[in-house]
């Protein structure tokens, strides 16, 4: 009864083994598919998450250009042309002339639609001529009788039933009789204005060479609402050269003239009644160069100089050693063929526009260092050149009195591999550097996207957070793996592993909040632990090893780490007890003061309260990899070096960590990708300052964290915009070259060892 009953249960038949194997089969076959599909969809993703990014990039890799769009002879072509403007709705244009009149025509075919003519004393005739920055709208014109005379332009745009109606005024905001400049009632060889919070300033130059300073301030009566004007004259020395540019800083602090020889002359005027000429710096070769063309970019920092050979030059005050601000010549840019001829500035941006002799034109851009185009557009020298208020459209008049009008194609000028990659010389820095700074609270402000700091920032908190993390994962996790106890072991991977369930938002708020003021106010204590801590277990490592051995065997062998938990404890209190002792005996009673004093500055949010955050964070990643690495190594390895005579420390350092190694090298790197993209700890405990170091004690931003703050904020489609997209680009390729690079030491890793 026995056999037959073992008979009847001993194999399948063959048709069932059969359908068992089709099964299997059809079982492998959706595995195998299901992995290849989950596979190639990762891979998808990656390339369409690429894809998307560069799109968003590729704009700014587009080069600048000019396309005409119309042409039409001057309204006036029996007068010098002294300025050209037009409105932002691109409808009406506007020319200054030097018989006194203003016309206002069609911006498309240059039909005449309204004249105004100044109101000149009889017999005067206009000597001079400047215009203020142009968002300022602000001309000014100098006579032979030694007045002058302030005024601008003004379109008024109504909308009613869905027409707009633009309506063109001329406006003199002191008055349409001209004022006296020179008492002598000589003619004014040069002029300049400038319009700013603190009203507007025109300085002028005599026959001879006195050099002139008015301030007009207007203020509104308390008593009868009316608008008073107060007027300041100022006598400020005499030239002993031809002054043929006059420029004056919005705020008005500074003028600058330049004269017949190619000097440039700094005034302070901060003080008219003391002024002080500050410098007087050559700005030409020599002799035979002169200078023709000169004016003020967006905020009247910088100022550029145009030469007769076609040199193109960038100035601007820089404080010296002594702690003196001297104008410097900070940039040269691509140069014309011929005489620079004309110059205008762009309205909301640091860039500005050339025109030469040879009927060229040009723009440029001083933070990228890039003449963005260079293009003929008539072939007549260019006389003057004007810019629309939203910069898409530009006025070139020629000698022929034929006024070009161009479609302007210049939307990421500030973008450049120096500017992104390289130092730069900003406005007001005494040096070039790596900064990113992309908004101020000032529409002068000039912006600066240096993807260094936040690069270096990415790679410096990843650093401290690893430097934390590592030694504590892995040495935890050959310890769980190998020596701890199996009971133990199930409370301890557990325990850790929930750590990694911890929202990152919240130990970023605490290491902001609370762990931030803490490292501040126990330093010492910080340091204290990394030093004697260690110091701590070895000492009781010792002590253990002087046990009679008769106590230690009654501890199960692997629940030793169990008595190190009160060591820990009572060392952390310990060093943080002593901390403000250590200060008052090491550091005068002040550890941060101590580091300001020799020169090393300490930010409260810094590098150390990342490293302990992010570690903190990063640590569970790294623990639970390591450990599944080390513990699945076969018992057959680990026992037979043990039977070979091996102790159980040299078996792990020379035959588990070898073998498990690559698993090892995987969780270092997947702890440190984690690390380089995280957002909420490095935003919240940072500071988020750009700098450019690895000061453990400064603070950082990161790309993903700038991505984070910024992106929001910006104008879609804006540079600001596609920069953000470039750093998210950026940390996208980083990540992938060192995924990659981890992947391949990680198969060599396996190749190497799998024979063991």
């Amino acid at each position: 009864m026995t056999e037959k009953n073992h008979s009847k249960t001993y194999l399948p038949g063959e048709e069932r083994r059969n359908k068992l194997r089709k099964y299997r089969a059809v079982k492998d076959f959706i595995s195998k598919f299901g992995v290849s599909i989950g596979g190639v969809n990762v891979i998808i993703a990656l390339a369409l998450i690429f894809i998307f990014l560069f799109i968003e990039v590729l704009p700014m890799l587009k080069g600048s250009s000019v396309e005409p769009e119309t042409s039409f002879y001057s309204p006036a072509r029996n007068s010098q042309l002294m300025f050209m403007d037009m409105d932002r709705y691109h409808e009406i244009g506007v020319s200054y002339h030097s018989d006194g009149r203003v016309i206002f025509f069609d911006l498309w075919d240059g039909t005449h639609i309204k004249t105004v003519s100044l109101n000149l004393p009889q017999d005067v005739t206009i000597t001079s001529h400047a215009a203020g920055e142009p968002r300022t709208n602000i001309k000014v014109i100098g006579l032979s009788d030694g007045t002058a005379m302030v005024l601008e332009h003004d379109f008024q745009a109504r909308h009613s039933e869905g027409i707009r109606t633009i309506t063109p005024h001329v406006l003199f905001p002191y008055g349409e009789e001209p004022f006296v400049v020179d008492e002598n009632r000589g003619p004014l060889t040069s002029i300049g204005v400038q319009r700013g919070s603190r009203g507007t300033a025109v300085a002028a130059t005599t026959e001879d060479n006195r050099l002139l300073l008015i301030k007009f301030a207007t203020r509104v009566s308390f008593m009868t609402g009316e608008t008073e004007v107060e007027i300041q004259k100022f006598p400020l020395g005499k030239s002993k050269e031809n002054i043929e540019h006059l420029l004056i800083s919005a705020n008005h602090f500074s003028l600058y003239t330049i004269d017949s020889r190619g000097y440039i002359h700094f005034y302070n005027i901060t003080r008219p009644a003391d002024y002080k000429l500050v410098q007087s710096l050559p700005a030409v070769p020599d002799q035979s160069v002169q200078i023709t063309t000169a004016g003020f970019v967006l905020g009247t920092t910088s100022i550029i100089v145009g030469r007769s050979d076609g040199t193109i030059s960038q100035y601007f005050v820089v404080r010296d050693d002594d702690n003196i601000n001297r104008l410097k010549r900070i940039r040269d840019f691509e140069p014309h063929p011929s005489a620079v001829t004309a110059f205008t500035s762009e309205y909301y941006r640091k860039g500005f526009y050339t025109a030469d002799a040879s009927g060229n034109l040009a723009g440029h851009y001083p933070a990228s260092h890039r003449t963005v185009f260079m293009q003929n557009i008539s072939d007549s020298p260019i006389t003057n050149i004007a810019l629309s208020p939203v910069q898409r459209l530009i006025f070139a008049k020629d000698k022929s009195d034929q006024i070009n009008l161009l479609h302007v194609f210049n939307a990421h000028p500030e973008v450049s591999m120096k500017a992104l990659w390289q130092k730069v010389w900003y406005e007001g820095r005494s040096k070039p550097d790596y900064i990113w700074q992309s908004s101020s609270a000032t529409d002068d402000f000039e912006p600066k996207f240096s993807q260094v700091p936040l690069t270096l920032g990415t790679i410096k908190a990843a650093f401290y957070a690893m430097l934390l993390a590592m030694p504590l994962a892995i040495m935890g996790a050959i310890y769980t793996a190998y020596f701890m106890t199996s009971r133990m072991r199930r409370l301890v991977k557990p325990s850790i592993e929930i750590m990694e369930a911890l929202p990152t938002v919240i130990l970023g708020f605490l290491a902001g909040l609370w762990l931030a003021p803490f490292v501040e106010n126990h330093l010492p204590a910080i340091f204290s632990i990394i030093i004697f801590m260690p110091l701590a277990i070895l000492a009781f490592a010792f002590l253990w090893s002087k046990i009679p051995a008769r106590i230690r065997k009654r501890i199960t062998s692997g629940w030793e780490a169990a008595f190190l938990i009160p060591i820990i404890i009572f060392m952390g209190w310990f060093c943080i007890f002593m901390s403000p002792y250590i200060e008052l005996w090491f550091f005068n009673g002040s550890a941060r003061q101590w580091l300001t004093d020799v020169g090393i500055t300490y930010d409260q949010r810094n590098a150390l309260v990342v490293g302990l955050a992010m570690g903190f964070a990063v640590i569970p990643t790294i623990f639970s990899i390591a450990e599944d690495a080390i513990f699945s190594v076969p018992k057959h390895l680990t026992e037979g070096s043990l039977a070979l005579g091996a102790t159980r420390w040299q078996t792990v350092t020379k035959v588990v960590l070898l073998t498990a190694s690559p698993g090892i090298f995987s969780a270092v790197m997947i702890g440190f990708g984690r690390a380089v993209g995280e957002t909420m700890i490095v935003l919240m405990a940072t500071g988020n300052s750009p700098v450019t170091n690895f000061n453990i004690f400064e603070g950082m931003r990161t790309l993903s964290a700038n991505i984070a703050v910024e992106l929001t904020e910006t104008a879609v489609g804006g540079t600001h915009y596609r920069i953000l997209f470039l750093s998210a680009l950026v940390l996208f390729i980083l990540t992938f070259i060192l995924n990659t690079a981890a992947e391949i030491v990680r198969q060599r890793l396996r190749k190497k060892y799998s024979s063991l």
